[in-house]
Formats: structure tokens, sequence, C-alpha cells
């Protein structure tokens, strides 16, 4: 079967949002007057969603995190993160390459991203990367999140496609996993978060080094246009 349609997850494969996210984290940890953390700290959190980083900046110094602290931890980093999400935000070389080559090969987009709607949606206008996507699920848009492979099929049924007429690019466990789960073909960047370890273990079908160099790998497997 053709592929018809590219998924492809936010942070960590179309973005590098990690300065954003740790300006936000450190922001909330000083008021809690809580340490400071670094960036490859702050980027071996990601991958959850926003609660779970939350968590998991909060158990470095604290390993069973009330349910108060927790809530309180979380409202401040939304308000910070408001403000400086998009501000030192950059996207990965070969991005909007990849992205152009994709639409020129009659392939529908969607982001699939575990990010809440409050932070995607301003994210994708401010990087430039809105416009070429005909799907945008985030993390509080399904009753699951990744690894579940409900976001996935959500796109897929949003896109009218297949599952098996899908590629899901993304950089962690959590991308794999749920493609799998959703009978995806997945492909893994090796350059972003993945909590802090290499890709090399993940259960994909291969692992290209950019965006652009995924639209080249689907190129070669064959597409097919979808009408409308």
């Amino acid at each position: 079967m053709s592929f018809t349609a590219v998924l492809l997850d936010l942070d960590g494969t179309l973005v590098n949002t990690i300065a954003d996210l740790t300006d936000a984290l450190n922001a909330t940890l000083a008021e809690l007057g809580r340490d400071l953390l670094s960036e490859d700290t702050t980027a071996s959190l990601v991958g959850k969603g926003t609660r779970a980083l939350v968590l998991r900046a909060l158990a470095i110094q604290d390993s069973e995190p009330d349910d108060n602290l927790l809530d309180q931890a979380l409202a401040s980093f939304r308000e910070h993160y408001r403000h400086v999400s998009g501000t030192r935000a950059t996207l990965y070389p070969g991005v909007t390459d990849g992205l152009d080559a994709f639409r020129q090969m009659g392939l529908k987009l969607a982001v699939v991203t575990n990010k809440p709607t409050e932070f995607t949606l301003p994210l994708l206008a401010s990087s430039g990367l809105a416009p070429y996507f005909d799907v945008v699920v985030c993390g509080d848009t399904c009753a699951e999140s990744k690894p579940h492979p409900m976001p996935l099929l959500h796109a897929c049924a949003q896109l009218d496609i297949a599952p098996q007429q899908a590629v899901m690019i993304g950089d962690s466990i959590y991308d794999a996993q749920a493609a799998r789960a959703a009978g995806i073909t997945a492909l893994a960047v090796p350059y972003g978060y993945n909590e802090g370890k290499g890709v090399q273990n993940l259960e994909v079908d291969d692992i290209v080094l950019s965006i652009d160099a995924a639209a080249h790998w689907v190129s070669t497997r064959g597409t097919s246009q979808v009408p409308g």
C-alpha cells in the first residue's frame, strides 16, 4: 500500500523547544525555592506531556510531590510557558525542506503531539509551520495520549486514510510505541529528546537523520495522493 499521509511529532522532531521549556520550568522552580535545571536535564524529562514534565522536574528534589504542590507548579509553569513559548524555539535543520517535499508529493500532513492545545497552536503559528498541516492532534485532543495509539488513529480518521497508509515520524519511544500499536510505519529522528536516550534500540522501521531525509525515505517507498 502506498503512503498517503505523514504524521509528525512536534517537540524534538520539528522544533527544538528545550530552551523555552527550561526557562519556564526554572521560573516555576525558583518560585518554589527549588534548584534550577540545565537544558540537558529538561530534555531528559520531556515526552509525556506537560503534567509529566512538571511532575518529573519536581521529583528530582521531592520523590513524591503531593497533589497540591503539583497543581501549584503546573499552574505556574503554564503561566510562564505562555509568555516564553516560541521565544527561543528553533526549527531543526531540514524541517521546512522536508515538509515542502512531502507537500510536493501530494501527501497529507498532521502533527500528533502530547503538548496541550493551548501551547501547540501558538507554537505552530510562531514557528511558521501551521500552514503545512491539515490536522493537528494535541495531548488533550483525545482521551489518551502517546504512547497510546488513539491520537494517531484519530489523526488518520481526520485525514480519511487507513493507518497502513501513514508514516509516523518522531524522536521518542512514545512515538514508536504509539505507531506500532496503531499499525503505522514508524521512523525515528536521532537529534531529539527521548528522555536523554538514543533511538538506536527503538522498534521503528528506520532511523532518518532529518525530516528532509524522511521525505526521501518515503519517496523511495511509494506515495499516493488522496483526493480532497
